[in-house]
């Protein structure tokens, strides 16, 4: 017998176990993405701590929680909850029923004898059965539902277990395949109740293979296919990112970015419907209103707020407006107004990030450090010009007026303010009408965990060479200390934290810089961002990028850093000020010469806190670097050797001193390969560079 025989589950058997497996296919993957722990830094990073709450915290953190809710992906859960009680279910079918279980042809159970019977025994049986049993001698019995065919069926079942026993031929079929004719067709189980198919379902089961291969996985296909093509990287819509490249102008400034922003697709489904004109009038009013204290006026120039009041897009303009009024912290007096008004801000800021892509595309520094400030406008809530010093909690535009006193002409950071002796800045903020004792301690408080990176010292370095030679990779190092505004007690540097030392040679992964020494390890990173009015949590980053300050564009594209290497707090909570070294690799220029260019570190998350430092590379024709290393290497006999001794001795010397100060020599001046340059604690380098900070 041969071929392939299809049955269908009679009774129902395996149906549970088909069901089971398909649901667990799906179930198990969805549950697993649905409950497994966040990698992202925003949801494994300590907090600043503070019991500040500002005006609308309950709406600030309403709009978290919904942002969260959408993060845990209601659909997944439903599908998630679904699938197990589906599971749950065919396990508990699985439990309770009675299984029918296909029963095995064993020739001694049909001829009735046992295993051990000889083949004498199991033919004196067989000769037995032989008289009562054959066709012949059998009678048949309707009442006991014996016919002739069922006592035929029965003697040729004897017949075979006769012979698999007795004959040799017979008796190898069974041996090798079980049975006595030889290998037999094998059967395909369709794990569905034949009732299904037949009884004139067939029409429904052809109806429900057409929905599911016809509409449903082309429409989940199409619709994922569509999704990951109307996305950009920064998780934009494409349409946004046309709108934002035709709005893009180098020099519009900080404000001119939060007008191109508001051009966003995104914001659409925030103000869908009539919420794009409810309210518009109103909101008008209350941040374009001239002599207010809540007004913004001053940040918006001449031409900003022309385009804003010339727009003709209601929807646009709704957003632009509740964009600055986010900006400039302003009551609008309508609970709508204002969720709106915290809603918006994170759609913007992700806007922002792509807007900074095309920026940097560009490659136009004016525009590039304009897209940054305008990242910590947003999540500080503060419009461009404002003081650095609104940071802090209960800090308002008159409370830090009254903190710079007589500086008019630049705001005072908040570095520069913990800076000032405490009785002289408790004494310029605490004072009727502005603060107390109790909110004076608490911005305290809160400006002393802020974490702000300090250069110690910045140089240029091409690993395993004492010089950088034309078009040969380059790493610009970084050494860096958290240092919080106000800190007291600040350990020295140890002078060889600030040193790099080489990758073991044949070291490919670190010296490429593609090795991760804390590889498994949970990132060491900073607190989260302390953003009170931003309906977010974010993760501070730092972008480290170099300019040429002739032609005002980017020389070196930014490298992010939100990670470090080394811990910044202690268990107890306090700054360890521990050197943390960031790198970043680039082409050296392909001509021999010095090259000055102006570094930028932005902080994306706190104003007030950049450094801009002016930093030279020295690039060394590479015959002029071989040469210098030659008469290094040649010009004396060695110490070790007969000849250096010698030579020691005759110039009235002591053997192996001259060494020891040849090898200090070496080791100073091979530090950053003949680049600039250490930085002191004020940030500038031995090599006239000029530091201050934005």
């Amino acid at each position: 017998m041969s071929g392939t025989d299809y049955n269908y589950d009679e009774q129902g058997d395996f149906f549970p176990f088909f069901i089971l497996t398909i649901t667990s296919l799906v179930t198990i993957p969805v549950t697993y993405s649905l409950l497994k722990p966040s990698k992202e830094l925003e949801n494994t990073a300590t907090r600043i701590t503070s019991d500040f709450k500002p005006e609308h915290a309950d709406l600030i953190d309403g709009q978290r929680k919904k942002q969260k809710r959408r993060e845990r992906r209601l659909k997944r859960g439903i599908v998630s909850v679904a699938g197990w009680t589906v599971i749950g279910l065919m396990i508990y079918l699985i439990i309770v029923t009675a299984r029918t279980t296909v029963k095995i042809w064993n020739p001694y159970e049909v001829l009735g004898v046992s295993t051990t019977a000889t083949e004498k025994q199991i033919t004196s049986h067989y000769r037995k059965l032989s008289r009562t049993m054959h066709p012949d001698k059998a009678r048949e019995d309707l009442s006991r539902n014996i016919t002739a065919q069922s006592i035929n069926d029965r003697w040729v079942e004897i017949v075979k277990a006769h012979k698999a026993l007795t004959d040799e031929e017979i008796r190898n079929n069974f041996l090798l395949y079980g049975h006595p004719d030889g290998k037999q067709s094998y059967s395909i189980g369709i794990a569905l109740p034949k009732w299904i198919i037949t009884d004139g379902h067939g029409k429904y089961v052809l109806l429900m293979y057409a929905i599911a291969l016809g509409v449903l996985l082309p429409y989940t296909v199409g619709k994922w296919w569509y999704g990951t093509q109307r996305m950009t990287k920064e998780k934009i819509l494409i349409a946004s990112a046309g709108k934002l490249f035709r709005e893009y102008d180098n020099d519009q400034g900080d404000s001119g970015v939060i007008g191109a922003l508001s051009s966003g697709e995104e914001f659409n489904e925030i103000l869908a419907g009539h919420k794009a004109e409810n309210g518009l009038s109103k909101l008008e009013q209350r941040v374009l209103a001239n002599g207010s204290e809540t007004s913004i006026s001053g940040s918006l120039t001449r031409k900003d707020r022309e385009k804003l009041e010339d727009m003709e897009d209601s929807r646009r303009r709704k957003v632009l407006t509740l964009i600055w009024a986010y900006l400039g912290r302003i009551e609008l007096d309508d609970e709508t107004l204002n969720d709106e008004k915290f809603e918006v801000a994170p759609v913007a800021l992700r806007l922002n990030d792509a807007y900074t892509a095309i920026a940097l595309a560009y490659g136009n520094t004016k525009a590039v450090l304009s897209a940054y400030h305008t990242s910590q406008n947003l999540i500080q809530a503060l419009p461009p010009g404002a003081s650095p010093l609104e940071q802090l909690p209960h800090f308002t535009p008159a409370i830090a007026s009254a903190a710079e006193a007589d500086r008019s002409r630049t705001h005072l950071s908040i570095q520069e303010f913990m800076r000032i002796p405490v009785d002289q800045r408790k004494s310029r903020v605490v004072t009727p009408g502005l603060l107390n004792d109790a909110q004076y301690n608490k911005a305290i408080k809160v400006a002393s965990q802020l974490p702000v990176l300090h250069v110690e010292r910045a140089f240029f370095k091409v690993v395993g060479e004492r010089h950088v030679t034309p078009s040969s990779l380059v790493q610009f190092v970084l050494k860096c200390r958290f240092m919080p505004p106000g800190s007291g007690n600040v350990p020295d540097i140890d002078l060889a934290e600030l040193e790099d030392v080489d990758p073991d040679e044949g070291d490919l992964a670190a010296i490429t810089g593609r090795k991760d020494d804390r590889s498994g390890l949970k990132p060491i990173q900073p607190p989260l961002t302390y953003a009170p009015y931003y309906a977010r949590d974010h993760a501070p980053r730092w972008h480290v990028f170099l300019a040429d300050s002739k032609q005002g564009k980017i020389a070196v594209p930014p490298f992010s850093f939100s990670t470090f290497d080394k811990p910044i707090l202690d268990e107890s909570g306090n700054h360890t000020y521990n050197v943390q070294t960031l790198k970043m690799q680039f082409g050296a220029p392909p001509q021999a010469g010095s090259y000055t260019f102006v570094m930028h570190m932005i902080c994306d998350s706190y104003i007030g806190m950049d450094t801009k430092m002016e930093v030279t590379l020295h690039v060394e024709d590479a015959s002029k670097a071989e040469e210098v290393e030659s008469e290094e290497e040649i010009s004396e006999p060695d110490e070790d050797t007969i000849a250096g001794q010698m030579r020691t001795l005759k110039s009235g010397g002591v053997p192996g001193a001259d060494k020891a100060k040849k090898r200090r020599t070496q080791d100073d001046s091979s530090d950053g390969s003949d680049t600039d340059g250490d930085v002191d604690s004020e940030s500038e380098t031995d090599t006239d560079t000029d530091t201050d900070d934005e």
